[in-house]
């Protein structure tokens, strides 16, 4: 309910800020579990990806956001779960792994972090890691444009990838990082600036 709402009032007000233009909506999943990857440019990226995705979203953000009370009650509520960055997090890794289960979406950053300088950074395997262990398809999406009064932001949403062929076997990090920089390969496919 709390998400709802404030997706209808974010949508609202999004109308005065920025100009968004959405392509390939019709090739999001509209059931069952997915992780849509998304490039990250800047703390907007997961709030215009939430207005792109016509399902709910749930996300993983670095666990220094949940330190302020009100802001961490704000942004759970929205769909939101800590990660604490720099190692191995199980706890999240498990939560991602029960989202996806539950047929839920998962909104991750291939890189793991915001690439401010507007450059493709490196992939983490983290996506491609859970996606192949948890069976479910990864949907790149790609925001462009400039963050800035009335500026055009084109969000386009590509078609499934289908790590299939991988599903019950054991990669290793080499297998495992191929996968990730196709994923964000494919992400950046859909550069639209």
């Amino acid at each position: 309910m709390f998400y709802n709402i404030t997706l209808w009032i974010v949508r609202f007000v999004m109308i005065f800020v920025f100009r968004i233009c959405y392509i390939g909506r019709e090739n999001m999943p509209l059931e069952g579990g997915c992780i849509l990857a998304v490039n990250h440019r800047s703390n907007w990226d997961p709030v215009i990806a939430g207005l792109a995705c016509p399902r709910h979203l749930t996300f993983m953000a670095k666990e220094e956001l949940f330190k302020n009370p009100i802001f961490g009650k704000i942004i759970s509520g929205l769909g939101a779960f800590p990660i604490r960055r720099g190692g191995g997090d199980v706890g999240a890794v498990k939560g991602a792994f029960k989202i996806l289960n539950d047929g839920r979406v998962l909104l991750m950053f291939p890189e793991g972090h915001r690439m401010k300088n507007g450059k493709k950074g490196k992939a983490k395997p983290g996506a491609a890691m859970i996606a192949q262990r948890a069976k479910v398809p990864v949907v790149p999406m790609y925001i462009s444009g400039q963050y800035k009064w009335m500026h055009k932001i084109t969000v386009t949403i590509g078609n499934p990838i289908s790590l299939e062929e991988y599903y019950g076997k054991r990669l290793d990090g080499v297998q495992l990082q191929e996968l990730a920089d196709g994923i964000l390969d494919t992400v950046w496919s859909y550069k639209a600036d």
